[in-house]
């Protein structure tokens, strides 16, 4: 093999490495976060479920905040490609809809093990924050446009599209207080009923 090669080989695999070695201290920090709340838990509680030294975790992030920063730069990208992924997969406003509602509880759930995050906002630094609840308003935009676009159609009610997006994310985000991995509901299925009781709130019902 030629050396040129060979050290391509040889940085693609350390890059690879790395890469899983940080999904292992994110998972590990939305786990102590979810179990212990994330002000109560120290770099050190990351560190033994990983079955390391502290000073390990400083080798991928300088501090716990810089943790639940990227924890929630992780999350925001699943979000935007969801966005992305509704357009392309549906043609209905009610359709994009419940599916962003699906994969929002399924990235709860999964992705972020129904850790707290939405409450952690405040602990972040002003321009972390910023830059998060920025993100976050972007979505919750996505959000109105697909409810006033569902009541132009005749497909939604008439209703206060900011008031029902409040409704929704309040309700999906409240997951985190009760939700465990290890209890009687899998993600598929509390996607599906979340989608389906709240959207079924805002369609239009037949006339007798």
């Amino acid at each position: 093999m030629p050396e040129s090669r060979a050290a391509s080989t040889s940085s693609a695999h350390v890059l690879e490495k790395r890469r899983r070695r940080r999904a292992e201290i994110l998972h590990a920090a939305l786990t102590a976060f979810r179990e212990n709340g994330y002000h109560t838990t120290t770099l050190d509680d990351i560190a033994e479920r990983l079955g390391v030294r502290k000073t390990a975790l400083y080798h991928y992030f300088p501090d716990k905040e810089s943790i639940l920063y990227e924890c929630h730069r992780e999350s925001l990208a699943e979000i935007e490609r969801m966005i992305e992924e509704a357009q392309g997969r549906y043609d209905t406003p009610g359709g994009r809809l419940a599916y962003l509602i699906r994969e929002h509880v399924r990235i709860m759930t999964e992705g972020l093990e129904g850790s707290p995050l939405a409450f952690e906002v405040p602990a972040l630094s002003p321009e972390r924050r910023a830059e998060i609840v920025a993100a976050r308003d972007r979505y919750e935009g996505v959000l109105r446009d697909l409810i006033v676009q569902g009541i132009e159609a005749g497909e939604f009610r008439e209703v206060d599209p900011k008031i029902a997006v409040f409704a929704m994310l309040g309700a999906i985000n409240w997951i985190a207080r009760w939700y465990r991995p290890d209890g009687p509901v899998h993600p598929p299925e509390l996607g599906a009923q979340f989608a389906d009781h709240l959207i079924g709130g805002l369609k239009c019902q037949p006339v007798p």
